[in-house]
């Protein structure tokens, strides 16, 4: 069982700008282990610190290629335009359609403090975006133009 609880919607923490993350530690590490089997356990694909409580800039993706642990994300490109549905672990039962860039490129530190720099497109450029708005306080709801209940 994952040892980080998944807060909802409602919680101030959501709608924090949150912090840079200004020494990877030994605690930085463990957040970003204990993030990504809260984010498998939850069966997302992508899971940003202040859904679990923190606000530092910390998010974890995977999408199938593997999982991107991303401190300090920042976008650095976008191309493109695409419309798709998004749900959100932090708030369950509701999907919306969000337009997002169809590529993007993100500058962030790895759990070893070096540079990378990640290209994605699809399912991987939208995750990416989606938990970098969480980063800022924005949720999907924000930016969907349609939302409706799931199931």
């Amino acid at each position: 069982m994952a040892a980080l609880k998944i807060v909802k919607m409602g919680d101030d923490v959501l709608r924090q700008k949150s912090r840079n993350v200004t020494v990877i530690n030994k605690k930085v590490k463990k957040l970003l282990t204990d993030m990504k089997e809260a984010m498998y356990e939850a069966n997302g694909v992508g899971l940003a610190a202040p859904q679990v409580g923190v606000s530092k800039r910390i998010v974890v993706v995977d999408v199938g290629e593997g999982v991107w642990e991303l401190i300090n994300p920042e976008i650095v490109f976008r191309e493109g335009e695409e419309l798709g549905v998004e749900g959100c672990l932090s708030i369950p039962g509701v999907a919306g359609e969000v337009n997002r860039a169809a590529k993007v490129k993100v500058r962030a530190l790895n759990r070893d403090g070096q540079q990378q720099l990640i290209s994605a497109e699809g399912l991987g450029a939208r995750a990416l975006q989606h938990e970098i708005d969480h980063l800022e306080g924005i949720l999907f709801i924000d930016r969907a133009t349609k939302i409706s209940n799931e199931g």
